[in-house]
């Protein structure tokens, strides 16, 4: 059964970047009969923010944590249960501050795990969450994937840096972008999007 983990982070009502991505893993999902869309909304449902007790607890053996330190992990052991259990991951965030939401950025802290998520050898660092496509819905006011602004995209260059140290390297970035410019160029940047989102799942 193919598993589809869906990570929702935009706080906005007025989302874009929440309905093409969730649009997309429906899609998905109805391509491969029998498939499961797991969704973590991380703006609705905000995860806990790691602390000294859970970093204290991710260094120790399994067998040798105490009940609090296991109920502090908790959640964490769920979020990279599910990462491991997908096989496609559909991200969306929008660009604020020129990087990704704060609520996605927990969810990276709570899964990038040494010993479990990645792990550290002679050679140097190797992911350990392997064989996994990602698609990135980003959506910004400007436009960031070329041009001048480029550079102040650090979104994209983030998740793939952090996911490719997970193990993860299959990475597509789906734009929408230049929504401030107007009318048209918003319906322009959001119709792409939604050719693509279609061009993805025909082929999947």
């Amino acid at each position: 059964m193919s598993s589809i983990l869906l990570l929702t982070s935009s706080p906005r009502a007025d989302s874009l970047s929440t309905p093409i991505a969730v649009d997309l893993a429906e899609k998905l999902k109805n391509q491969k009969p029998g498939s499961v869309v797991v969704r973590r909304d991380l703006a609705s449902n905000p995860l806990p923010h790691i602390d000294d007790l859970f970093t204290g607890a991710i260094r120790k053996p399994a067998e040798a944590r105490t009940a609090e330190e296991i109920a502090a992990i908790k959640t964490s052991d769920e979020l990279v249960a599910e990462l491991f259990a997908a096989d496609t991951i559909v991200i969306s965030t929008g660009l604020i501050n020129f990087n990704i939401y704060s609520s996605l950025k927990t969810w990276i802290d709570n899964v990038a795990r040494a010993g479990v998520t990645f792990k550290y050898t002679e050679t140097g660092p190797v992911g350990l969450v392997t064989g996994k496509k990602v698609y990135v819905v980003l959506t910004s006011g400007g436009v960031y994937s070329q041009g001048p602004a480029a550079p102040l995209n650090h979104a994209v260059p983030y998740l793939k840096s952090v996911l490719g140290f997970l193990g993860i390297t299959d990475i597509e970035t789906i734009y929408v972008e230049g929504l401030a410019f107007g009318p048209e160029a918003a319906e322009k940047a959001i119709d792409a999007a939604k050719s693509r989102v279609e061009e993805i799942a025909l082929a999947a």
